[in-house]
């Protein structure tokens, strides 16, 4: 029986730039279908302990709490509970030179636990494909977009300029 559901992304973009479009978990919505809405429940930056209800296509509203934040490691692991089950997504990203891996995981567990692992696991494997993607064009949009900047800030200003004027 499957409990656990992993995807890993290659992105084209440093992993700091990754890190924090993956933490902004309130700006979810912005690049990923699987997320309708996000609430946060806390003030502040995302912590351990921080509370979010999350709406999702095909799910019930859901409350998710931190229970893991490591920002030196880049990675956050939270859960959501229903009667006889637990639900913990997390979520990595590793640095390899100027690009990232980012692995998506959840892993089901409690008396429950398998059978709704069994009912989603389609959606599952679907959302997290899903979200692997709009992480990536997310972050290496955010690439080009700096690039771009840059690039306009540098480059000299063209066409015919009449002096005189």
């Amino acid at each position: 029986m499957q409990l656990d559901f992993k995807i890993a992304v290659d992105i084209n973009a440093p992993v700091d730039q990754v890190w924090a479009a993956m933490r902004d978990v309130e700006n979810w919505p912005e690049w990923t279908p699987t997320v309708k809405k996000i609430r946060r429940l806390d003030k502040g930056s995302l912590a351990v302990g921080s509370r979010a209800l999350i709406w999702q296509p095909k799910l019930l509203p859901a409350k998710w709490r931190v229970t893991e934040l490591d920002d030196s490691r880049r990675s956050f692991t939270w859960e959501t509970r229903g009667p006889g089950m637990r639900l913990q997504a997390r979520h990595c990203v590793e640095g390899a030179g100027n690009a990232s891996r980012a692995t998506l995981s959840l892993q089901f567990s409690g008396l429950l636990g398998p059978l709704f692992a069994r009912l989603t696991r389609n959606l599952n494997n679907r959302y997290l494909a899903l979200e692997a993607k709009g992480l990536r064009e997310r972050s290496e949009g955010l690439t080009a977009l700096a690039t771009e900047s840059r690039q306009s800030s540098t480059r000299p200003i063209s066409g015919n300029v009449d002096p005189g004027r």
